[in-house]
This record gives structure tokens, C-alpha cells and sequence, in this order.
């Protein structure tokens, strides 16, 4: 029986990934949505020595993540008194699958600064259910509730969404907001793509994403569009949003290829 949430911890630092968290490629890989979100809590964990918050995560793809057990270990690469570099790190069977590297910056009170986003969006309970290309795999895909707000998930080219957590990240914990919003991150590539899946490849080495201002609610909204190159790299773009506008922006590096 799937276990109702992403993962289930197994000790200090180790995870087992259940069902949930199996990608469209492969029932046995899993979406990087949720190891992204693993990654970004460890380095929410790390000790401060003053009050700040993650401005950009860079998460490396360094191979298959197996539905396995595994572990996380984040440290402070590059202490400072106002900006910090952090990092985290992904093993499985002694294999590294994933790396982060983030700045944490210290904060301070820029609210009469603040750039204002227009919350324009139509509300997810206005919004009808998402569906998937034919051929991929579930497991992550309904583990979160989607919503279209507009282009098509399952026809080509550019779409927006509204996306929620149906389970934990991590069994026994309510997600951090910054969690939420890198569960959801690394599916910009997939909502606005416009080759065939059953005929092409376009996986990303990496996701990017940019914090504006931390997301709140449960909806996060994911606004994006895939661009390809002639020569086999492509590149998905993405704006990300609660309910109150924007509050990150995203990239992810493709390799597009035929299967």
C-alpha cells in the first residue's frame, strides 16, 4: 500500500521515497519535484547566526533518483555576515543524484519597496482539472492536485496551473512554504512542452529557481513556457505565484532527443 506522503524517515537525515514520488518518465525514477523540496529543507535546517532566507537554489541533476532509501546532508560552504553560501546533497547506495547550492541573504524591512504583483489570476476553485500526456506515469503527478488556468497540459506549448500538495513531503510534517514552492518548481518543463513524449526526450539537468518573497497557502501557481535550440538543448522558463501574485522565477536546462 502507497504510504500518504512523499517520504518516510528512516533516521537522522535518511529518507525512503514511496510511490508518490515516481516521475512520468519511469514508475521507478522518480519527478524531481519532491527531492528538490528535501534538498531545500535540509538547507532551511541549517543553523543562522542571523535572520535570513534562501534568494536562489540551484538544484543539480546528477542522475536517476531511485525509489529508494537515501540521505541528506547540507553544510555551510561559504560563511558570512550577511550573505551565505549553502549547499545539500543527495546519496543513495553511495551514490551522489543530486546536488544545491543556495544563498542565504540576511533580511531586512523592504516592504515600502517591495515591487508590487497583480494577483490576476482566476481562483483554483475557478479553474477545471489538469491532464497528463498519454503514456506517463502517475505516482507524483497524482500526488498533486492540478488546475488549468490556461494553454492545455496535455496539447502543446505555453499553460499555467494552479498546484497543491495532496500529501506531506515528508510523513508527520506540514510542508515549509519553500517546500511547497520546489514541489511544484520542476514542472515547468512539463506543463508547457510541445513534443510528443512517446516519441521525445526532454529531461533537465538542473532547475533554477529565483525567491522573490516566500509563497503562502497551499496553491502555487506555475506560469511557463519551453523554448528549443537547434542542436538539441532546450530551456523551460517559468513565473511561480500563490493566491497575493508573483513570488519566484524558474528555469531548467532540457536535453531534447528522439527517443
Amino acid at each position: 500500500m502507497t504510504e500518504s506522503a512523499f517520504y518516510l524517515p528512516r533516521g537522522e537525515d535518511r529518507f525512503l521515497a514511496t510511490e508518490h514520488t515516481a516521475g512520468p518518465w519511469s514508475p521507478n525514477a522518480q519527478h524531481f519535484g519532491p527531492p528538490s523540496a528535501l534538498l531545500v529543507r535540509a538547507l532551511e535546517r541549517l543553523p543562522l547566526s542571523w535572520p535570513g532566507r534562501l534568494s536562489r537554489v540551484t538544484v543539480e541533476i546528477l542522475g536517476p533518483a531511485p525509489l529508494a532509501e537515501f540521505s541528506v546532508q547540507a553544510k555551510v560552504e561559504r560563511p558570512g555576515r550577511s550573505v551565505e553560501l549553502v549547499t545539500a546533497e543527495l546519496v543513495t547506495d553511495g551514490r551522489a543524484v543530486a546536488r544545491a547550492s543556495a544563498w542565504r541573504v540576511i533580511a531586512s524591512d523592504t516592504g515600502t519597496l517591495a515591487t508590487p504583483t497583480p494577483a490576476d489570476w482566476p481562483s483554483p476553485q475557478e479553474c477545471g482539472p489538469s491532464g497528463w500526456p498519454e503514456g506517463w506515469h502517475t505516482g507524483y503527478l497524482t500526488a498533486m492536485e492540478w488546475r488549468t488556468v490556461s494553454g492545455s497540459v496535455t496539447g502543446p506549448g505555453p499553460a499555467a496551473v494552479w498546484v497543491r500538495q495532496r500529501v506531506p513531503l515528508v510523513a508527520g510534517e506540514e510542508p515549509s512554504p519553500l517546500q511547497r514552492l520546489f514541489t511544484v518548481a520542476d514542472s515547468g518543463s512539463g506543463i508547457s512542452n510541445f513534443l510528443d513524449p512517446r516519441r521525445w526526450w526532454f529531461i533537465n539537468s538542473e532547475l533554477t529557481v529565483h525567491v522573490q518573497r516566500v509563497p503562502e497557502g497551499e496553491w502555487i501557481g506555475l506560469d511557463a513556457a519551453t523554448v528549443i535550440g537547434p542542436d538539441g538543448v532546450g530551456v523551460a522558463t517559468s513565473t511561480l505565484r500563490d493566491l497575493g501574485g508573483a513570488v519566484a522565477r524558474g528555469a531548467q536546462a532540457l536535453m531534447v532527443r528522439e527517443r
